[in-house]
């Protein structure tokens, strides 16, 4: 009767499919070292029925308790679990507790269950663990935001682990086959095999040692300043492969579900937040007015504000008295915002400077092989002149990302190529063998090889310069740093800006005349409103000249002596490991410049004349790091005397006798005030000095914004 009924109702009770788990790949950085792998774990289940029948409840139910650390009412609920007849449950899982525990507590498990077994002379005690597997991180929060996670049921939450979470993963294996009441397969069964295929291995960019370089010096500068965040991103500027990428606060990813992690951690601000970036951003304009030959280091514009045709407020300076008449080059050392709106506003333009915003990559996201990623906003209104001139200088309609920035400084020290950024180096299929490497991808050719080299050797001098450049706290004894700081004012979400809320950064990358490293650091909001130079300098610096060090980049110089506590001139001990100043008399102006940029030296041009008519210091000596090469080219009562702030009274009488001028000296130390003036047709220079230069510790670095500012494109 009914017998097609029962024929298929016996089917489905032949019927068995047994899963063959596939094994999730490994990630390794650049060197093997595993950072995620799948591990035994172990899972621990209750038989209630069991339990009930040997009466050992309560033991089992404080033994567990004091293992797993699961209150005692929850676990009685578990052991004495019925079904809706009033019959024992025969399992029961312990969870989270005892949900895919490590091999340390399935032995005391394990020790517990022999105890009972003992004590009450049985086989079955209704405790036992079952064998699974978990993804384990060896290295606990170690490039957490890159790695991401998966939780317990092997889902892909963030990172990595979800964004290739299908190749990661593989395919089960599945066998269906026939068997008997008692399970036991049938000697005809109709087996069907669909093999496993095993996850992909994944060999990241990332150097685990650079990585824990970045983590440490950000550990340090968290606890200093107590911002909301701090993210730092390392890459090979010529590749553009990620050595290390970390933000604070951050997580574990073996206890993605501690509740005392803060939420914020799992934010991976290095690619998600966007920002106005301030300073840092001035390396556009300033590579753009380059590549256009615009750019004339010894051209002037007079520092401290600069109106905007239409507009009624100027734009300042963060010293609203001004510098005086200051060179381009100055106003890039010093960060002037007057001098970078000269660069990219009035001599670059409007149109072309929006054409490198674009093609420097800030109106598109860069590719990194990382979920979440978003993209900058740059909106300026067109018939608004005053929107389009605050972005030379970083500021107003314009937002950015961390890997943006790195990306843009990467292609002024890679010779003028965007690039993509990755963090996965290669992967291999471990069912065929077959590996996939990831070769360097080029977006564009933003700038020229010479323009991106002159650029670099401007802001190479930007931390080079130990009186005026406000990236000297970068400065690396016996490598060479291009950078550039940036300390952007927040807005304050009322169409206006809060001063005691900034944004610090430094961006840079060494050595400057055969790049290794580009690093880019962030701050958000660090405590007394730090700037970038003073904050964010040292973070850099520490992370690099650990890097260089460890990569094997030989240094030019071995040691570091400052002289005074706070001038921050640097000198080496020993003078055979200091350069040499070239013999630059006689030669040609131009010849002069491009042979002191491509060297790396800091130097100011004297006079209006085309050949270099004296030097100081003369051919051959031994110039201390940050000390300046002074070209003489004319000698006349028409000639500029030289800005001589920050130099030491030596210095500044060997320049001014160069010089045939009249020299009154008044105090110790450093120059802080000169006044020229003029008698009998002989000009006479007046010089003021003190221990301490004005561009020591006590003054901050340019602010990159007008802070009286009431709209936000300001």
């Amino acid at each position: 009767m009914q017998s097609e009924k029962w024929q298929k109702e016996a089917a489905t009770q032949w019927a068995h499919t047994s899963t063959i788990k596939a094994v999730r790949g490994v990630i390794e950085d650049r060197n093997g070292s595993v950072l995620a792998s799948d591990v035994p774990a172990y899972t621990v289940v209750v038989d209630p029925e069991v339990i009930a029948e040997k009466g050992i409840g309560q033991e089992v139910i404080q033994g567990l308790h004091e293992l797993l650390g699961k209150p005692e009412d929850e676990l009685k609920k578990l052991v004495e679990a019925k079904d809706d007849k009033g019959n024992y449950y025969k399992n029961r899982e312990i969870r989270n507790e005892g949900w895919k525990i490590n091999q340390d507590l399935a032995d005391k498990v394990t020790a517990f269950v022999d105890k009972l077994k003992k004590e009450h002379d049985t086989l079955e005690t209704g405790v036992g663990l079952v064998r699974e597997q978990k993804r384990y991180y060896p290295k606990d929060s170690l490039a957490a935001h890159i790695l991401g996670y998966t939780d317990r049921d092997g889902n892909a939450v963030m990172g990595l682990e979800k964004y290739f979470d299908k190749q990661l993963a593989g395919t089960d294996g599945k066998l269906n086959y026939q068997s008997d009441g008692k399970g036991i397969k049938l000697p005809d069964s109709q087996d069907s095999y669909q093999p496993v295929v095993n996850g992909s291995n994944f060999k990241l960019t990332i150097d685990s040692t650079i990585q824990h370089y970045i983590e440490e010096a950000m550990k340090k500068a968290y606890a200093e300043y107590k911002p909301k965040s701090i993210s730092v991103i390392a890459a090979d500027p010529n590749t553009m492969e990620i050595l290390g990428l970390a933000n604070m606060p951050t997580f574990n990813p073996n206890e993605y579900y501690d509740l005392k992690q803060d939420a914020a951690g799992f934010y991976n601000h290095a690619i998600m937040s966007r920002f106005e970036p301030g300073s840092t951003f001035k390396i556009v304009p300033l590579a753009g007015a380059v590549q256009e030959k615009l750019f004339n280091p010894e051209e002037t514009v007079h520092s401290g504000s600069i109106r905007i045709k239409g507009y009624s407020k100027p734009i300042y300076d963060m010293n609203r008295a001004g510098y005086g008449d200051i060179t381009l080059l100055q106003g890039v050392k010093r960060s002037s915002n007057v001098a970078f709106v000269k660069i990219g506003y009035e001599l670059l333009g409007q149109e072309k400077l929006l054409k490198y915003i674009k093609d420097f990559g800030f109106t598109e996201k860069t590719g990194i092989d990382l979920p979440g990623e978003t993209t900058g906003i740059v909106n300026p209104n067109p018939n608004r002149p005053i929107e389009n001139a605050t972005l030379a200088y970083g500021h107003g309609k314009l937002l950015v990302t961390p890997i943006q920035q790195l990306t843009a400084m990467a292609a002024i020290a890679n010779g003028g190529k965007l690039m993509v950024p990755h963090v996965v180096k290669e992967v291999t299929d471990p069912n065929t063998g077959k590996t996939t490497v990831t070769q360097p991808e080029v977006v564009r050719q933003v700038i020229s090889e010479d323009s991106a080299r002159e650029t670099g050797s401007y802001l190479e001098q930007v931390v080079a310069d130990q009186v005026i450049g406000t990236g000297r706290h970068a400065y690396i004894e016996g490598y060479r740093v291009a950078g550039k700081t940036g300390t952007a004012i927040k807005p304050d979400g009322k169409g206006g800006y809060d001063r005691d809320k900034v944004l610090a950064s430094f961006l840079g990358y060494a050595p400057a005349n055969n790049p290794k490293i580009a690093v880019f650091v962030v701050i958000d909001e660090p405590a007394d409103a730090a700037g970038g130079g003073a904050a964010a300098g040292p973070i850099f610096k520490e992370i690099v000249s650990q890097s260089l060090q460890y990569m094997g980049v030989p240094k030019t110089v071995e040691s570091d002596k400052a002289v005074g506590s706070k001038t921050s001139v640097k000198l080496a001990a020993d003078s055979s490991e200091l350069r040499s100043t070239p013999d630059l008399v006689n030669k040609t102006v131009k010849e002069s410049r491009q042979l002191l940029l491509n060297q790396g030296f800091d130097f100011e041009i004297v006079g209006t004349g085309a050949m270099v008519i004296s030097q100081y210091p003369d051919k051959s000596t031994k110039l201390a790091a940050g000390q300046r090469i002074y070209l003489l080219t004319q000698q006349d009562e028409a000639m500029t005397i030289p800005d001589l702030k920050g130099e030491s009274l030596r210095d500044a009488l060997e320049i001014l006798n160069l010089l045939k001028v009249g020299i009154t000296v008044e105090g110790e130390g450093y120059v802080t005030e000169q006044t020229q003036t003029k008698n009998n047709n002989k000009t006479h220079i007046s010089l003021k000095l003190s221990p301490l230069n004005e561009y020591g510790e006590n003054i901050p670095v340019a602010v990159n914004v007008d802070p009286d500012a009431e709209d936000p494109a300001e």
